[in-house]
């Protein structure tokens, strides 16, 4: 994003818009927290600003501020497509092709609106007139720090915007354990407790709400884990079954490819989980070192994200995805056995 961007940016912001902000389908802490925080930047400067959903998010982030008027395509199409073909501009956050929203799809592609895309994974598409795409920063929700910075506007930092903007760091840096936590993301997360943002009473409301049904899906997750040593490899699966039997609720997975990656000597980690309703295999991925798991997915399970973070999808049933997967690691061994 150039300094002409900025100024155009800060020129077209000056006076108020119809603004649409838009998150990726299942969203996670970093989609929720980014569009949450800019939304609450973009109320204070008296723009009529929605975010639009594509679906249904997990109850741990229902306790963000502003979370009540995020509007979901999925139970309200009619209201939330006339929003977007109404809108002057569109913020696209924590993604960079319009199919990572779904059935949204058509819809953002038709927009007139001006379109602003915030992201930080890799292989963006060429859909937005200003594009702040950058792969090596920890979050989106570092991204809008960085972008509230470029437009002088960090003095409008509340407790609203430092919370939201916490919980998306947070999350996808694995409570800043991952390697794409800088000592630039700290100083990050520092001016954000200074604006605000209660670090213990985040953390508690994201990881310390255990149901006791996602306990036991936890616990079913790991008596599935397999491990191929020979790959340095692990692999989780959960069929619907197990799902419907314990009372899956969205977000109940969050986290669990990691206990695989947990395992000494494993670089490749993932999660198989069966979606009947979708037909789908949902698959997380999950690596160490310089291992590429966005170039698996990519290559093989229709997905993609970062190198060491990334999903993808499977149309076969879950033990033929399976296969599938154990098929492929041996045309990554020497790339496996580096690490």
């Amino acid at each position: 994003m150039t300094i002409q961007d900025i100024l155009e940016i800060k020129a077209l912001l000056s006076t108020p818009k119809k603004i649409a902000i838009i998150p990726h389908k299942n969203p996670d802490g970093d989609a929720i927290g980014s569009t949450l925080g800019l939304l609450h930047y973009l109320l204070q400067l008296n723009h009529d600003a929605k975010i639009i959903a594509p679906n249904d998010f997990p109850d741990f982030l229902k306790w963000l501020p502003g979370v009540e008027t995020i509007k979901n395509h999925e139970i309200e199409k009619e209201e939330t497509e006339a929003l977007i073909n109404d809108a002057d501009v569109v913020f696209t956050l924590d993604f960079n092709a319009f199919h990572r929203t779904g059935n949204m799809e058509t819809v953002l592609a038709n927009s007139n609106a001006l379109k602003i895309m915030i992201d930080h994974h890799q292989q963006p598409d060429d859909y937005a007139k200003y594009m702040f795409s950058d792969v090596s920063m920890s979050s989106t929700c570092e991204m809008v720090y960085h972008f509230l910075d470029k437009l002088d506007a960090l003095n409008k930092i509340n407790t609203q915007i430092a919370t939201c903007l916490y919980v998306g760091i947070m999350t996808d840096t694995g409570s800043f354990r991952f390697r794409s936590t800088t000592s630039t993301t700290h100083r990050i997360i520092a001016n954000l407790i200074d604006k605000g943002a209660d670090n213990t009473a985040i953390h508690n409301n994201v990881y310390d709400t255990n149901s006791y049904n996602r306990l036991q899906l936890l616990g079913c997750a790991l008596s599935n884990l397999k491990v191929l040593p020979e790959h340095k490899a692990a692999y989780i699966t959960l069929s619907q079954k197990e799902l419907r039997d314990l009372d899956y609720k969205k977000g109940d997975t969050e986290g669990f490819v990691n206990y695989a990656l947990s395992l000494n000597d494993t670089v490749l980690a993932a999660i198989f989980i069966e979606d009947k309703k979708q037909g789908i295999i949902k698959i997380s991925l999950r690596s160490k070192g310089n291992f590429s798991v966005n170039e698996l997915s990519r290559a093989h399970f229709e997905g993609g994200g970062h190198t060491n973070a990334a999903g993808g999808k499977s149309d076969t049933s879950l033990e033929e995805t399976v296969e599938k997967f154990i098929s492929i690691l041996p045309t990554y061994s020497k790339a496996l056995n580096n690490e």
